[in-house]
């Protein structure tokens, strides 16, 4: 893979054509893709074969009024919620929040993020989880898998969450908060079947020597899998090896539109403007941080900087680029799997006072089989994820804004 591109601002767009809209007459509905045809040498490709790359972006304009509250105008292009694609990683977003909440609702003294957490197994497919090498104490809990989750979307850490809240009860809460096309039904990177998801482990919390909660083996009663058979492709490969000349099964697949990845990722990031999972301030400020905290500025485990640059995590904007200037954050959770890139992304650049949000997927799988490992992320994905996050940055330091935003609360200590 290559690792070398460099983050520039590419300078070459038209911007006399580009920002001539700036009243935005029609309400500039095709904003996206006037943008994108404008640089024709980047995403011509692309744009010619929508249908194969299933590109969906949401670009949201963040206005502030004289007391910095924000408003929000937002642009699609492509955008289709009941087009599925593979959610991948992004949905350790959500099971992170909603682990954090049921902590908080369950109210038990001694009991938070940070509390020893041990997870038993109970039923075919299970394991057991009782240390945990890369945190401080070598004890696994609540607020490491998180951490782990955001900065290098540890697929593990997931599953643990997935276990602690439950299948039924992560879809439970998820619709009731609005997200109802969401489905989270099962744990990653462990070929388990749909029973073998529906049940989850026994789970511990201690201090010390003394249990201060336990939640005993859990099955769900109710069945999310969608109406029609998701099946895309022409072939895949099996867990046995085996090349199978059928299309790939993905009804039974995890799936969150682009439009709900964005609005929980916007109920974080601003919380008074949009329902979502509720958070204390301080779960709130701990996600914040962890969100967009990069690599090398985190203790336990200390991360190996060509392994994890800076955008292993954070794909528009920065493709596979090695640095990150410490000027821009970006809170975000991407995805990546069976040939579909995603990131959701909330970016601020603090020496231009510019701050926006930006979902995109894409996916690239030109020989449509699954599995083999065969996808095109380095020549397609990564440099669609750099240059579109390029094109809607260039757009944004160019905006005119009646009241420039104050983004100091975004300013976080991280942990080195």
């Amino acid at each position: 893979m290559n690792r070398s591109k460099l983050f520039v601002i590419n300078a070459f767009l038209s911007i006399s054509l580009i920002f001539s809209c700036g009243s935005e007459t029609n309400d500039n509905k095709d904003l996206i893709e006037n943008l994108l045809r404008n640089d024709k040498e980047s995403f011509g490709v692309i744009l010619d074969n929508l249908k194969k790359n299933e590109v969906q972006v949401i670009y949201t304009q963040i206005n502030r009024d004289s007391a910095n509250n924000p408003s929000f105008k937002s642009f699609y292009f492509n955008v289709d919620p009941k087009r599925y694609f593979y959610p991948a990683s992004t949905v350790k977003m959500p099971a992170a929040l909603l682990a954090l909440e049921k902590l908080q609702n369950l109210n038990i003294e001694g009991l938070d993020r940070n509390t020893t957490f041990l997870t038993d197994s109970a039923y075919n497919g299970q394991s057991a989880v009782m240390n945990d090498s890369t945190s401080e104490n070598e004890l696994p809990n609540i607020a490491h898998y998180i951490k782990k989750i955001f900065i290098v979307s540890d697929n593990d850490a997931y599953n643990r969450l997935y276990e602690f809240i439950g299948q039924e009860e992560i879809n439970r809460k998820l619709h009731a908060k609005g997200y109802t096309s969401t489905r989270l039904i099962h744990r990653l990177s462990i070929p388990l079947s749909l029973e073998e998801n529906q049940h989850t482990n026994p789970v511990r919390f201690l201090n010390g020597d003394s249990i201060i909660y336990e939640q005993p083996p859990v099955k769900s009663a109710l069945n999310y899998q969608p109406d029609e058979k998701i099946l895309k492709g022409i072939a895949y490969i099996d867990n046995d090896g085996q090349l199978i000349q059928a299309p790939f099964d993905f009804t039974y697949k995890n799936f969150m539109p682009l439009e709900e990845m964005q609005m929980m990722l916007r109920s974080v990031i601003f919380p008074e403007t949009t329902e979502g999972v509720t958070l204390s301030s301080d779960n709130r400020d701990f996600v914040l941080q962890y969100m967009s905290q990069l690599p090398r500025e985190t203790l336990y485990p200390e991360y190996n900087e060509e392994e994890y640059y800076d955008a292993y995590s954070k794909f528009l904007l920065f493709g596979e680029s090695k640095k990150i200037p410490n000027t821009i954050r970006i809170f975000n959770k991407i995805g990546q799997a069976y040939g579909y890139l995603i990131d959701n992304a909330y970016i601020i650049d603090f020496d231009h006072n510019v701050e926006f949000l930006l979902s995109a997927v894409i996916h690239v799988n030109n020989n449509e089989t699954y599995n083999d490992g065969k996808y095109e992320y380095d020549e397609i994905g990564f440099p669609f994820m750099q240059r579109l996050g390029e094109v809607i940055h260039e757009y944004e330091l160019n905006r005119s804004r009646a009241v420039q935003p104050d983004l100091s609360q975004f300013r976080i200590n991280y942990d080195k």
